[in-house]
């Protein structure tokens, strides 16, 4: 028995240690497999539809709904980001020289009549600031330029995640329903519970891609609204701008209309710069706020607070990637609880009973009574006491209620 023990501990220390060690080899791109497996999940009617239509050529199919991401989600986001970045890069060189040729006068020039009044009026009360400001600006090539080598290097990283996430995608789509076949069959669990919990988190995951998606799409709608109303310039880039920033869930929509309000303050539209502010602020953050946390919870069917604070808290510890992990450990949980549940009975209820320990074995109870031996002469056998009021058939199964039990 002792022997038994220890060798009971040895695999169970193997067993740690290889999770522990799969888990390192996963850490450099767990975000690229995880969103991966989101994807997949939420694209697996479509691979199974696609699937039959080609004539069974799954490898096919899920070539080509790896290409429609690329084109359709991955590259738009990517040309997106490169065109923002080298904006602001221009923008940050184009200040760096005005500041070092015209300096803070000329500057403020430049700027609308209200805005330069009150930038005078600030700089007068801190009378040495324009001179620091300038020196600011030509002190700090050295650290422009490393900052620049830095984002080259961000830039290189996300396009090693995005290639990973693409390729993690397609072995997905192929082999996706395999892969959770062999986990079944060998996670500590009865056999169909971890299919249950990956049928739960797919749903999960369905809903915050769905939710994530319409939500966009209702603020880039209002934000067009806003748009319209404030006559800002080429509308429909703003609109397609506002789409793929509202695709971000840690910056949102409201975040485009905003800068979009900023810049119309600095070329001098007053009135239209303080309503896209205030429409950004006010309408499309609140959009936000209240669509997605709906629409999650008619996808999960969970409590609306209970959605929030779970978007909130994947926020807060995982970033931007949290607002799908925060709902999928709600999702975990909840079904832990449900298999527990369903295993063990309700809490209070007197604790497990031999029903219950046969169930969570794989012992079939009604089997295990109908093969049952009946011991001689007992209550219930052949001449005992109850055999004038027994015919001396099989024993009967248990009722549901001894099931419930």
């Amino acid at each position: 028995m002792a022997t038994d023990n220890h060798a009971r501990s040895f695999i169970v220390l193997l067993l740690v240690v290889a999770t522990a060690l799969t888990g390192l080899i996963i850490t450099p791109f767990w975000a690229a497999l995880f969103l991966a497996a989101v994807v997949a999940a939420s694209l697996r009617p479509w691979m199974e539809w696609l699937a039959r239509r080609l004539g069974g050529r799954r490898q096919l199919a899920a070539t080509l709904l790896t290409l429609g991401v690329l084109l359709a989600v991955v590259l738009p986001v990517a040309a997106f980001g490169a065109l923002v970045v080298n904006q602001v890069l221009n923008g940050v060189q184009w200040l760096r020289d005005a500041l070092q040729s015209e300096g803070i006068a000329g500057l403020m020039a430049r700027l609308p009549g209200p805005i330069e009044h009150l930038v005078r009026r600030a700089l007068a009360a801190l009378p040495e600031s324009q001179a620091q400001i300038q020196q600011l600006a030509g002190a700090q090539g050295g650290q422009a330029a490393a900052a620049v080598g830095g984002f080259l290097a961000a830039s290189a990283g996300a396009v090693f995640q995005a290639a990973m996430m693409l390729i993690s995608l397609f072995f997905f789509l192929v082999d996706g329903r395999r892969l959770i076949d062999w986990l079944d069959g060998r996670v500590p669990l009865r056999p169909g519970q971890f299919r249950e919990l990956v049928d739960d988190f797919r749903r999960t995951s369905v809903s915050v891609l769905v939710a994530t998606i319409a939500t966009a799409g209702i603020q880039t709608v209002t934000g067009l609204v806003g748009y319209l109303i404030a006559r800002a310039p080429n509308p429909i880039f703003l609109t397609f701008a506002t789409f793929i920033v509202a695709l971000v869930p840690a910056v949102g929509g409201a975040a485009m209309v905003v800068v979009v309000g900023l810049i119309m303050l600095a070329t001098g539209h007053l009135l239209a710069g303080i309503f896209l502010l205030v429409w950004g602020l006010g309408v499309v953050s609140v959009v936000d706020n209240v669509a997605r946390p709906f629409l999650l919870k008619g996808g999960m069917e969970l409590n609306g607070g209970v959605v929030f604070f779970a978007l909130l808290g994947g926020l807060a510890v995982f970033g931007g990637i949290g607002l799908v992990i925060g709902p999928l450990v709600v999702t975990f949980l909840l079904s832990t609880l449900k298999m527990y549940r369903r295993e063990f009975g309700a809490p209070g209820s007197g604790g497990v009973g031999t029903t219950a320990r046969g169930v969570a074995r794989g012992v079939d109870p009604d089997a295990a009574a109908a093969t049952a031996p009946v011991p001689a002469g007992g209550e219930g056998a052949a001449g005992g006491p109850l055999a004038s009021r027994q015919a001396p058939s099989a024993p009967a199964k248990p009722g549901r209620a001894a099931l419930d039990r």
